[in-house]
């Protein structure tokens, strides 16, 4: 009984996952779309996120941030993964984000494992990259006939490069050994203490007092739910459900947050963007799917 209520609250954290990372897709769209500029974006989230998080590393952790791999990685998850997609949610739609961004990341996390550090990979990922792949190539092919082509065509150039930026991120926290938290607040810290300053000296920004609404919003979201509130219930899903069932429901992403895009924003639908959706979220399941056992494996198991 203890054993399926647990379950059952895994599952709930997984889905919290989900939607919230459903609707930083759609938030993170209404501030491309907004006057504020990726600038300002990535400046509210992470002043937000840093100024949230420091008292829990003073306080709590103290680990050495200063530790090259973790500044390395902190970078990389940081400023170069915001830089591209903050600039990618102006250019793009959220639809289009909705497939690259969550759609490419088991992609370029599975050939990243294999080509830095040579992992084994497994045959269902392989697969699952090829349908990812396809359906990349279904959503590229609606701009072929739209007058908005080569702006629509740099947004999702950039929602690619995040896309990898994050993808990297992921591969050299797991082989580095960087815990949940240590990344969350090394990615909040190293990210603000050297982009602001950056950001206020010499960085164009459109924040303003008549914006509040707007600012409010991206640093509720981006600073506190989308990181912080997000990688708790993430981490807390995975520890209870076991990773493969948390990839399983983060394949549901590019659906949620397309069919959310064309509902919340009024974005237009096509056969290329539903076929995208579905080859990509399936793509997604089928990279973390289990693997199949056998009857002595199943047998063996059953021992235990």
């Amino acid at each position: 009984m203890k054993n399926k209520i647990a379950q059952r609250r895994g599952y709930l954290f997984a889905l919290g996952a989900v939607l919230i990372w459903t609707g930083f897709i759609v938030v993170s769209r209404l501030g491309g779309i907004s006057q504020l500029l990726p600038n300002d974006v990535i400046a509210i989230r992470y002043a937000t996120c840093a100024l949230l998080l420091l008292p829990v590393w003073w306080f709590k952790f103290r680990f050495n941030i200063l530790n090259p791999k973790i500044i390395c990685s902190s970078l990389i998850g940081g400023i170069a993964y915001a830089s591209c997609a903050f600039r990618g949610f102006e250019l793009a739609p959220a639809s289009h984000a909705a497939v690259l961004l969550p759609g490419l990341m088991p992609f370029f996390i599975t050939l990243l494992s294999r080509i830095i550090f040579k992992d084994q990979i497994k045959r269902s990922s392989w697969i699952g990259v090829g349908v990812i792949t396809l359906g990349v190539f279904a959503l590229l092919g609606q701009n072929q006939s739209s007058s908005t082509a080569s702006v629509i065509g740099a947004g999702q150039l950039w929602l690619i490069f995040a896309a990898f930026f994050w993808a990297l991120f992921s591969v050299l926290v797991k082989h580095w050994k960087i815990s949940p938290w240590e990344a969350t607040i090394s990615l909040a810290l190293v990210t603000a203490v050297i982009y602001l300053p950056i950001y206020l000296v010499a960085l164009p920004s459109n924040i303003s007092l008549l914006l509040w609404r707007d600012v409010l919003t991206q640093a509720f979201y981006q600073g506190f739910l989308a990181t912080i509130i997000q990688m708790l219930l993430y981490v807390r899903a995975v520890h209870i459900i076991g990773p493969t069932s948390m990839g399983t429901m983060m394949a549901s992403v590019p659906i949620l947050a397309s069919i959310s895009a064309i509902i919340f924003l009024n974005e237009p639908s096509s056969i290329f963007l539903a076929t995208g959706v579905v080859l990509v979220s399936i793509g997604s399941w089928i990279s973390y799917a289990p693997p199949r056992i056998n009857q002595e494996q199943f047998n063996a198991l059953r021992k235990y």
